[in-house]
């Protein structure tokens, strides 16, 4: 088989599993999609690469890293407030290998038809295992969450637990025991698109946690001039994490360890009310952290006031 008939090939098999949607013109095939896009809708544009070695350990299973490539992109969307429509898919693969394009779409294709996204084109390539998609969603004009609302006596909320994919990989490579619940999180984050789509209306601003709950509240306090207090010891926490790692490991875990992929938002004291019944709603928890002040930056404080520095406030591509 040549180079060239394995792409085609490999293109083809994808081809096949992909579903579509009314509103995809013209999909897999051609040089590039036609999709319809709603007139009462603006588009939102996500993308994210994740390369061995850098993003996921060496040996993830391809239908986890399936799952992971598209949730990823979707918990951009859902940060944003917007509904997932489409996504293009590109696949730098070291070999043509049917059985692992199987698996790898096995997990993709799983999360993309939960949430109604149709694959609609990309590319494959040879070369070093990378994933890079392209996810498309749909806001109300105006309407998409932003990192530069956020406001002088918010409350900060947080979806879900923190740290757990970073205790799984703080597992990995000291090489030891490992939690079967903790590596689930690293390997298949749970989007949070219903709640994002949710919060338009409510938050004032939102970000969605994959460098770190402290780095990435920092970006929003820094596209909204104003300030943060983080209650340390409200952090969410699973119970697998707590059993996993003592106080001040569970701390840096949960504070600066990232691959969370929750939602990081602030709203007025007044939503409080609707906030709980969307999280009811959508069976997605969501706790208050801390507030909005003014000033600058993140002070996070444990259950004394103290202020606490962690050993690292997130990951940071291209540093170390």
């Amino acid at each position: 088989m040549s180079p060239g008939t394995a792409e085609f090939d490999l293109i083809e098999r994808i081809r096949r599993r992909a579903a579509t949607r009314g509103d995809v013109v013209l999909g897999i095939g051609d040089d590039a999609a036609v999709l319809a896009v709603p007139r009462d809708r603006q588009l939102v544009v996500a993308m994210d690469t994740l390369n061995a070695g850098v993003h996921f350990p060496d040996g993830t299973a391809p239908a986890d890293l399936g799952w992971k490539s598209l949730a990823v992109n979707l918990s951009d969307l859902a940060a944003m407030g917007a509904a997932p429509a489409w996504c293009t898919l590109s696949l730098s693969l070291p070999s043509a290998d049917a059985g692992w394009i199987d698996a790898f779409l096995d997990g993709f294709l799983a999360l993309a038809d939960a949430h109604g996204v149709a694959l609609v084109g990309g590319d494959t390539t040879r070369g070093p295992l990378s994933v890079c998609v392209t996810a498309h969603g749909l806001v109300a004009p105006g309407a998409a969450l932003r990192r530069a609302g956020a406001r002088v006596g918010d409350d900060v909320w947080v979806t879900g637990t923190l740290g757990d994919a970073a205790g799984a990989l703080a597992q990995w490579r000291a090489g030891g025991a490992r939690d079967a619940a903790l590596r689930e999180r690293l390997d298949r984050p749970m989007p949070r698109v219903a709640f994002g789509v949710g919060l338009v209306g409510l938050a004032h601003a939102c970000i969605d946690v994959s460098d770190g709950l402290l780095a990435d509240l920092g970006h929003v306090l820094a596209a909204s001039g104003v300030g943060a207090e983080v209650q340390l010891d409200a952090l969410p926490s699973s119970t697998a994490l707590a059993r996993a790692f003592d106080a001040p490991a569970r701390r840096a875990l949960q504070a600066a360890g990232g691959d969370d992929y929750e939602l990081c938002f602030t709203a007025p004291p007044g939503a409080r009310d609707a906030i709980d019944a969307l999280a009811s709603a959508t069976h997605v928890p969501a706790t208050r952290i801390g507030g909005i002040v003014a000033g600058e930056g993140v002070r996070a404080v444990d259950g004394d006031g103290a202020a606490w520095a962690p050993p690292a406030r997130g990951y940071q591509h291209f540093v170390g």
